[in-house]
């Protein structure tokens, strides 16, 4: 009898055991920096209108991206490598293949966090255009941007975009290793970047992503919407002529100009296939 059901379950439970002192330790930080350092007045985190909604999200997300990045590597394998047996294809994975795993894990990680950022600000500008947006516009929904927003994202725009590239360069020969870095790093920034702070850090603006940086990007798109596509180097915005970062102003009133979206999870799902 196959097993797969039974290590699913075991990986929801792994998750889920991981998933919940991040969320303890990240409610604490911001709560407290919010408190001194709040970019919009108003409501605390955990009194937002849609917090069931954004609280779904934060715990459906790390669950189903990690199956569908697994099943992912286990099929590129197959196809691209001709890898079918589980010890060959754990041994193929584990500390990576190639040149790219030559290298040493730190040179890794930061090629990792460069590169990827930089396929993503590509994805990014593509989800808002076209028939994309209906499933980026689910991420935008939020009028009450704080850390925990930063989940919200369609399963769609998941799997099109930081599940792919994840594993595109997993396959390239990236060592998974590098994760044990890249993963609590990625997780901190995005709720950073997400947090009503009104941080900007000066002249390091340009270097790393601050919580303004993105509020702008939240705004309606006559005021940002349509600038600030990087996750986490603002250099490829000041490369492609998308930085917004007004001096002597901050960011406010966010969501989605046009149709009001569905605010509970499930209708949020439902809601690009609906159009």
């Amino acid at each position: 009898m196959t097993t797969l059901p039974f290590d699913i379950l075991n990986m929801f439970g792994e998750t889920i055991m991981k998933v919940v002192p991040i969320t303890l330790a990240l409610a604490v930080v911001f709560t407290v920096l919010t408190h001194f350092w709040a970019c919009n007045p108003g409501k605390h985190w955990w009194r937002k209108t849609e917090i069931v909604t954004d609280v779904v999200y934060w715990f459906f997300v790390p669950l189903i991206t990690r199956v569908v990045r697994i099943g992912l590597l286990v099929v590129g394998a197959a196809v691209v490598f001709n890898i079918h047996d589980a010890d060959d294809l754990i041994a193929f994975y584990d500390n990576g293949h190639g040149p790219l795993a030559q290298m040493p894990l730190w040179v890794q990680a930061l090629f990792f966090l460069v590169v990827s950022d930089f396929m993503l600000y590509w994805l990014h500008r593509m989800y808002h255009g076209g028939g994309f947006w209906k499933y980026h516009a689910i991420h935008h929904s939020s009028e009450e941007v704080d850390w925990i927003s930063a989940a919200r994202f369609h399963p769609v725009n998941l799997f099109l975009g930081t599940v792919a590239v994840d594993v595109l360069l997993l396959m390239a020969g990236i060592s998974p290793n590098i994760m044990l870095w890249v993963g609590p790093f990625t997780t901190f920034h995005s709720a950073f970047v997400h947090a009503n702070l009104n941080w900007t850090l000066g002249p390091f603006r340009y270097v790393l992503a601050t919580p303004v940086f993105h509020r702008w990007h939240h705004t309606s798109q006559e005021r940002g919407g349509n600038t600030n596509f990087a996750g986490t180097f603002p250099i490829w915005d000041i490369m492609f002529g998308t930085f917004r970062m007004p001096k002597g102003e901050l960011p406010d009133n966010y969501g989605v100009d046009g149709e009001p979206l569905p605010t509970e999870f499930t209708g949020q799902l439902a809601y690009p296939f609906k159009r």
